[in-house]
């Protein structure tokens, strides 16, 4: 559930987002409201992605995605430039997610080991 939650945290930050571009410094209306009204549902879903997903992770991928998503809707919605700087940073992004994720999959091995480790040695004891 917690997978669930961060990514509509995803979304919510995008829509977000994209109504701060539309609020044009909060004098539109509607996109204003709309603008609070999802960053709040999406800080609310990504408090709750926090109950089984470690921070470090969780807001990595929400930043990363939430970033590379909106360069890309910039660039085709919005008529902004899309550089190859852009585009290389975009790419560092989703690869720094990826290896924070890596590294957060081998240290939890690495824990079940030392507890299987743990649980042998205190059997050998008794």
């Amino acid at each position: 559930m917690s997978w669930f939650y961060l990514a509509a945290a995803i979304l919510f930050e995008i829509i977000g987002t994209v109504s701060m571009k539309l609020s044009n410094g909060f004098t539109k209306g509607i996109p204003s409201i709309l603008m609070i009204l999802f960053y709040i549902l999406a800080f609310v879903c990504l408090n709750f992605s926090l109950k089984t997903i470690p921070v470090s992770i969780a807001y990595a991928i929400w930043s990363g995605i939430g970033t590379a998503t909106i360069a890309i809707i910039g660039y085709f919605v919005f008529k902004e430039t899309l550089t190859v700087m852009k585009v290389s940073a975009i790419v560092l992004i989703i690869v720094g997610v990826v290896l924070l994720n890596i590294g957060e999959e081998s240290s939890d091995k690495q824990q079940i080991q030392k507890k299987i480790h743990l649980n042998s040695q205190h059997k050998l004891d008794v």
